[in-house]
């Protein structure tokens, strides 16, 4: 809960409560989610993202501003698209309701702060990330390098120190990663790792720091083993991560879709998890 200044002469505080921010956050989070739905499609395809305007995919009729509202206008057609009447995949008003929660949860756990912009661009990023790679096994630089960027200077308002962290934090996640790739194509004799994930947690470093590129990485590892063994969820699967290649190639699961789960994850548990491996390395 933050207190603001009243223009008064007594100077008594108002009172902000953070459901109120987080019901602002949550309609403004919306609005970024409708636009992160553009950037998901026309990215990968190396598509402008202004122009043209939104279109049916299905019959390319070009969506006017009462259609494209956040969630709303999703509903009030049916899921259907007003020309062709052909349905709209529920996949779109999905990403914006989750961008919409991310900010609204960031809001009201950090309040109007920095800290709370910080966050909720970096999740941001995740979600678009992993769309982006599970349905076209691609991670966009502009996902990645402008989130790197958006990091650093994230950092740099926090003050040397932190920007420092990032700077250490970004080269270790582009570092490690580079290895993995360089030794794994060694031995395996294909890519062992994409160009994206390798930038991607370069990205991650700068938000995370060091510490939370290790632990995304192990995070990331553990959760795409886990689904990738459970055999109870291949429908789910073929669902989020559909056949892309020919008939008979190989196929490789999106580890970015991981990564940004193990990235998530460190954000929001990371420091627990450090301080529980100290405290139980200390006690052996």
């Amino acid at each position: 809960m933050l207190r603001w200044p009243r223009a008064s002469s007594s100077m008594e505080p108002v009172v902000i409560d953070n459901g109120i921010l987080a019901l602002v956050g949550g309609l403004f989070g919306a609005v970024i989610g409708s636009f992160l739905n553009v950037c998901i499609v026309r990215w990968p395809a190396e598509q402008s993202v202004v122009k043209p305007r939104s279109r049916c995919p299905k019959c390319s009729y070009q969506i006017t501003w009462a259609d494209n509202i956040p969630l709303i206008s999703w509903l009030l057609l049916g899921g259907k698209c007003r020309s062709c009447k052909q349905p709209i995949g529920a996949l779109y008003p999905a990403i914006e309701l989750a961008t919409a929660l991310i900010w609204a949860w960031m809001a009201w756990r950090h309040g109007l702060s920095l800290e709370a912009l910080e966050g909720a661009f970096f999740f941001t990023v995740l979600l678009g990330i992993a769309m982006a790679d599970a349905r076209e096994y691609l991670i966009p630089d502009e996902f990645t390098l402008g989130g790197l960027v958006i990091g650093l200077l994230f950092a740099a308002a926090g003050g040397g120190s932190t920007l420092l962290t990032a700077v250490i934090g970004a080269a270790v996640g582009f570092g490690v990663l580079w290895l993995v790739e360089v030794a794994g194509t060694w031995l395996f004799k294909e890519e062992a790792m994409g160009g994206g994930d390798i930038k991607m947690m370069a990205m991650a470093g700068a938000f995370l720091g060091w510490k939370g590129v290790v632990l995304t990485i192990f995070l990331g590892a553990l959760a795409g083993v886990i689904i990738n063994a459970r055999e109870a969820l291949t429908a789910v699967r073929k669902f989020i991560f559909p056949p892309r290649t020919p008939s008979g190639e190989k196929k490789h699961l999106p580890f970015g879709v991981f990564l940004a789960m193990g990235a998530a994850l460190t954000y929001v548990v990371g420091p627990s998890i450090l301080s529980w491996y100290r405290s139980f390395s200390g006690a052996m």
